[in-house]
């Protein structure tokens, strides 16, 4: 069973079919709406500021979300893939994003809707990444736009793939 914790009076809040594994950390002021699954080892830990999950949302294996106290909450909109061991860090991810294996985004960045960023990027507070955009890199830089084709066969079919994945465990 997930490890589910109150913290300074927030608790954790889920929408319609959450799927959350036996070893996902969620605390504190976390929102999701429906849909969503966090996977093995991922930690959402909304203690010194709040994370907020739209629907039909992944965070997979091992990955982290969290804030800045006072300055930095993280925003995360629907239909959006956190790979495995991604650090997603008091920032905005705006809907249809891919957020890579391994990848760092900082405080303040936001990533425009139907994004892509690269497994091993590191997206460096206050960068914008306009809509529809690649990008790859330490730290990261646009490397291309997305097109309909990528944003069909990869940031829609992973989002659906794991509300499929999640069904298996239920």
């Amino acid at each position: 069973m997930a490890l589910i914790k109150s913290v300074r009076g927030f608790t954790p809040l889920f929408g319609k079919k959450c799927y959350l594994a036996d070893t996902a950390t969620i605390i504190g002021d976390v929102a999701m709406g429906d849909h969503c699954s966090i996977w093995f080892n991922a930690v959402l830990r909304g203690d010194v500021n709040s994370i907020r999950i739209g629907n039909n949302v992944n965070i997979q294996d091992g990955a982290i979300i969290h804030g800045t106290w006072q300055t930095a909450s993280t925003t995360i909109g629907n239909n959006v893939s956190v790979a495995h061991n991604a650090i997603v860090h008091g920032c905005t991810l705006e809907d249809n994003v891919l957020v890579g294996m391994n990848a760092v985004i900082m405080d303040n960045a936001v990533i425009g809707k139907n994004s892509v960023i690269a497994a091993g990027a590191i997206v460096l507070e206050n960068t914008i990444v306009e809509p529809g955009s690649v990008y790859g890199g330490v730290p990261a830089k646009k490397l291309k736009k997305t097109d309909q084709h990528l944003t069909r066969n990869l940031l829609e079919r992973i989002s659906s793939n794991y509300i499929k994945y999640a069904s298996w465990y239920e």
